[in-house]
């Protein structure tokens, strides 16, 4: 049975469009979550706490396929409900936490990345700095009695930047902080003045893309520049300033950590464990608020003794998994989730809801029927290799490809897609028609 969906055009073509592409959609995750609601109302809780006054750091472990991305997709989603200001990278062989000029790229890819509820596409740097002047302008305004904003008024122009000096003064005693109030005055400056060009060279700073301190200091009269060495620190500056301007905190989604478990050399990626300890320090030990840190890697970069966490003994003590958690009985609290991947029970739900947000999308009906899915499934299982290759993602976006081609081809023999023939000997597959509790 098709089911009626309650589903916005933006959203359905979102989970369409990446879904069939083989990535996880930006926007619209409720409508295609299933088998992780455990994951989820955790991740409510930690944001809940993150908004409290704490930071938290999780780490997403699993094999390919099951689920980190989505889990952090989950996150971004999540997080920019409940007025976080949210980023987002994929560490590679140039982005990493530590050295070697390849830290300096990840900050920038984060910084360029933030996203907020109402701009969920990333890009959202200017607005940030935009939503800070019009606070400070309201509140003169209001603290000062004045009837409309006017930068004709002189008084009014004092008073502003009297009040810029205060709401930045905090910063100040922050490792980066004085500097980052200063690009913050400046681009004050800039606004009340209509000077695009300084505005353009405060964001510049902001995003770290000065190459040198002589660069930025005949541009901007600043003493410093954001760096390989000191960008954690100004990431914790920046955390104050989106809690300053009324938002929950930061979230920084960090991606394919096996990337970093692949790092050849030792000592550069002892370096780069060292940067996850500092930042799980922090968070736990209460040393900077508004943080809520993700890490998505295998169990590989966790586990592994010689290569993985596990090989820096500091990690290895705070990141082992509670040895009574079981695949039934799980402790969703700790800083490592393991997740498991969807039951073919679970599948099953989950190519129902694309089947339904297919044919609402594109007003048709359906005339898929649920042991057709079953049968679909089954056959994908039944693959030389599918256990250890096929994933979930893979699946979906097959499942999609069929649903494209039956949308455009009705008079299609739908054996060829469907072929009970093949799959019906439950004789010769009984492993895995056995694994459907389905009727």
């Amino acid at each position: 049975m098709v089911l009626v969906l309650r589903i916005k055009k933006r959203d359905s073509i979102s989970i369409l469009e990446s879904l069939t592409g083989g990535v996880v959609p930006p926007r619209g995750l409720h409508h295609i979550m299933v088998g992780r609601t455990q994951e989820a109302e955790q991740i409510l809780k930690d944001l809940q706490n993150v908004q409290a006054g704490s930071s938290m750091i999780k780490f997403f472990i699993g094999d390919y396929g099951s689920g980190k991305s989505f889990m952090q997709g989950l996150v971004k989603q999540v997080g920019l409900e409940k007025d976080f200001v949210v980023t987002q990278a994929d560490f590679t062989t140039n982005k990493r936490l530590n050295g070697g000029g390849y830290a300096l790229p990840l900050y920038t890819e984060l910084i360029n990345n933030l996203s907020i509820k109402t701009f969920p596409e990333g890009n959202a740097l200017s607005i940030l700095m935009d939503e800070w002047i019009t606070q400070i302008q309201k509140k003169v305004k209001e603290e000062g009695n004045y009837t409309k904003i006017d930068f004709s008024n002189l008084d009014f122009v004092k008073d502003i930047e009297k009040k810029v000096v205060s709401e930045v003064v905090e910063m100040d005693t922050l490792a980066g902080g004085y500097d980052f109030s200063h690009i913050l005055n400046i681009y004050f400056k800039g606004f009340i003045e209509e000077d695009i060009d300084i505005q353009r060279k405060a964001l510049r700073w902001l995003r770290g893309e000065y190459g040198t301190k002589t660069e930025a200091r005949k541009d901007l009269g600043v003493r410093n520049i954001i760096n390989d060495d000191n960008y954690y620190s100004y990431l914790k500056v920046f955390v104050q300033f989106v809690k300053q301007i009324g938002y929950s905190g930061l979230v920084i989604n960090l991606d394919e950590a096996v990337n970093l478990y692949k790092i050849n050399h030792p000592l550069s990626r002892e370096r780069n464990y060292e940067t996850i300890l500092s930042i799980y320090n922090d968070c736990l030990q209460g040393t900077v608020e508004g943080f809520y840190f993700t890490f998505s890697g295998t169990s590989d970069f966790l586990k592994d003794d010689r290569r993985g966490l596990y090989s820096y003994g500091a990690l290895r003590r705070r990141l082992e998994v509670n040895r009574y958690e079981t695949e039934e009985h799980r402790d969703l609290s700790q800083p490592v989730i393991q997740l498991i991947p969807l039951k073919q029970e679970e599948l099953f739900v989950l190519l129902q809801r694309v089947r339904d947000i297919h044919a609402h999308h594109y007003q048709y009906q359906s005339n898929i029927e649920d042991k057709e899915i079953k049968t679909f499934i089954i056959q994908e299982f039944s693959l030389p290799g599918a256990e250890q290759y096929t994933t979930v993602g893979h699946i979906i976006k097959r499942f999609l490809d069929a649903l494209n081609i039956l949308m455009s081809n009705p008079s299609i023999d739908r054996q060829q897609i469907f072929n009970k023939k093949d799959i019906q000997s439950e004789e010769e597959k009984p492993d895995i028609m056995d694994r459907f509790s389905i009727t």
